[in-house]
């Protein structure tokens, strides 16, 4: 089955059964690898989205702040969809598991438990450090295999592990062959990203990204940081060469095989 029709039949079930609760579809874009539907009310988000590397098709809820999404996903159920195989009676079976998910008893009660987050301050946003090295790719293309490589085998995301071993090498080779249109390029794209970001996202940009710069570079670095950002990199800066509290270790996420072969124990 074809699946853009597979997907907005699903999509259009879950619309159906979400707009007399008071939820508007938005249009918004996906990506190389995501399909994504979007419904929102004042206070909740629910999100349909097939990956279409891993042929998993998933519905997920958040709640909303003054901007949008705050982007804290719960994945309430997930379906593997191969277009090759599957029929518009698997897709049928997807959208009406989807559609409970969404208007049972317990939905009803997410929905009206689910108080409307309030706008954060300017001193913080929303974009985690996921979002960031995402973003990073329009730079280093090369991170998308390692951002997928990463979430494949870890969760949650381990940004400043990851930061330190697949983007910093990077940012800082870039800066060093001197091209100021692609210090600017990433010094704009980092500014933007402070200003989006969340405590650790900023945190990861400043003294885990830009303290690992080479201090010949740092004139021209801060030649194109933002205001904002430029002044944070300064007061960071006396954390340069001291320890900090190391992540805490995360799990390693068990392969799809052996996640198959315990739930068959």
């Amino acid at each position: 089955m074809d699946i853009n029709a597979a997907f907005n039949s699903i999509s259009a079930k879950v619309e159906e059964a979400l707009t007399p609760q008071g939820f508007t579809k938005q249009k918004i874009s996906g990506s190389d690898n995501e399909m994504v539907s979007l419904f929102t009310s004042d206070s909740n988000a629910y999100s349909v989205v097939y990956y279409l590397d891993k042929q998993h098709m998933v519905i997920r809820h958040c709640a909303m702040t003054d901007d949008g999404p705050d982007n804290d996903w719960k994945v309430l159920a997930t379906w593997m969809f191969d277009p090759e195989t599957d029929t518009q009676k698997e897709a049928d079976s997807i959208a009406n598991d989807f559609v409970e998910n969404c208007s049972s008893n317990t939905a009803i009660k997410r929905i009206k438990t689910t108080k409307k987050k309030k706008k954060k301050g300017d001193d913080e946003g929303n974009a985690d450090p996921l979002f960031l090295s995402k973003r990073l790719v329009a730079i280093f293309p090369e991170l998308k295999d390692e951002i997928k490589n990463e979430e494949d085998c870890y969760y949650p995301f381990r940004g400043v592990t990851f930061t330190r071993a697949s983007i910093v090498p990077k940012a800082v080779e870039l800066v060093n062959k001197g091209n100021k249109k692609d210090i600017e390029k990433l010094c704009t794209l980092l500014s933007t990203q402070y200003g989006n970001g969340d405590a650790d996202t900023r945190s990861i940009i400043t003294i885990v990204i830009l303290n690992s710069m080479p201090e010949d570079k740092y004139e021209v670095i801060n030649e194109y940081l933002s205001e904002d950002l430029a002044k944070a990199w300064k007061a960071a800066l006396k954390y340069k060469g001291k320890k900090v509290k190391p992540e805490k270790p995360k799990k390693k996420r068990k392969t799809m095989v052996q996640r198959l072969q315990g739930a068959q124990k």
